[in-house]
């Protein structure tokens, strides 16, 4: 498609797929400045959080002219491009744990405002999960119950076979989740909408005009907006000052646009945020072993087990952790995990 081998870039390795980059040969002028890419999902990939729409090339085109700064798609021999953003993710620009210049905080904003807009029955894309599995319109409690069971059985008891001695070992078990639903319990009501749900510093991408773009919308889903802003919280890893200021204009964002998007939010945010430290136990600790079978030396090893002891501390309250399992614990555990792996 490229006409030129040569011009192709990739493979391109995100976490859920694998890119291809390349510009489209003839056409007019401006064309020939824009490259494109082709996607495909990484095989044997672990999914770690629930997925709602079924394509998201289809999901992009039903949002354009709603959104801003998603990128454009064409269809070319049937296979669906979409259009590469040239420019730097967040994170290269401006590390975890470090603030942001006002004019990119301001698109962040605009944003949230933006997905509040797009309320569930509005938007024809497919979806692929179950009627069913969808908690009620304003139900915040049950969408949260959905996320916590996700985690439940698609992360925690389908990884038992291979991962319960470690989990043992730390602390984790079925009565973590007991005392998650209790901690997280009792959220106030707020009409859903669309959400990205992955708004971290790798999925926002700065051109050189200084816009704002943003991408890998594969969890995309709708319901709590106030779930959309603890994700972005977590992730993001903002210095207090900002994040103090992130809520706050979240809060006079959403409200202008769905009154009521940010109703409780003073008591729900931290229970929220409990819940997104509770869930990257589970899967930061499989990803982290995982990651050490695959390069089993001394650096790996300790590097395993500081990321562990990383997602452990700050989930000790919202899963009952006591104690906390120190670093000579937590090595021990997966050396045993990693030498069952290898009898």
């Amino acid at each position: 498609m490229s006409g030129d081998a040569g011009l192709v870039e990739g493979p391109l390795h995100g976490y859920h797929n694998e890119a291809y980059v390349f510009p489209l040969p003839g056409g007019a002028e401006e064309v020939k400045q824009v490259r494109w890419k082709c996607r495909e999902p990484r095989p044997g990939l672990l999914w770690f959080d629930q997925r709602c729409f079924a394509s998201e090339e289809q999901l992009l085109r039903a949002l354009k002219g709603r959104i801003e700064g998603i990128p454009d798609l064409i269809q070319t021999d049937d296979v669906g491009l979409q259009r590469f953003i040239e420019g730097k993710t967040l994170g290269a620009l401006y590390r975890a744990g470090s603030g942001i210049p006002p004019s990119i905080f301001r698109q962040i904003v605009s944003l949230f405002g933006q997905l509040a807009r797009v309320r569930p029955d509005s938007l024809t894309a497919e979806r692929m999960c179950r009627s069913v599995d969808r908690a009620a319109e304003g139900d915040t409690s049950g969408f949260l119950e959905r996320l916590i069971l996700f985690t439940e059985e698609r992360v925690y008891q389908r990884n038992l076979p291979d991962f319960q001695g470690l989990f043992d070992d730390l602390g984790l078990n079925g009565d973590s989740f007991t005392n998650l639903r209790r901690h997280v319990s009792g959220l106030a009501e707020r009409p859903f909408c669309l959400l990205h749900a992955d708004l971290h510093r790798e999925n926002f991408v700065v051109d050189a005009e200084k816009r704002l773009w943003t991408i890998d919308w594969e969890l995309a889903m709708f319901g709590d907006p106030l779930y959309d802003l603890a994700t972005h919280l977590y992730l993001m890893r903002y210095p207090a000052d900002q994040q103090d200021r992130m809520v706050r204009h979240w809060c006079a964002a959403v409200e202008s646009v769905v009154p009521g998007s940010s109703a409780g939010w003073r008591d729900d945010l931290p229970k929220l945020l409990a819940y997104k430290r509770a869930q990257s136990v589970f899967t930061d600790v499989i990803r982290a072993a995982l990651h050490f079978r695959e390069h089993p030396d001394a650096e790996q090893f300790t590097d395993a087990v500081r990321k562990i002891r990383e997602v452990l501390r700050p989930a000790r309250e919202p899963l009952a952790l006591a104690p906390v399992p120190d670093a000579r614990r937590v090595g021990t555990a997966l050396c045993e995990w990693y030498e069952a792996r290898v009898r």
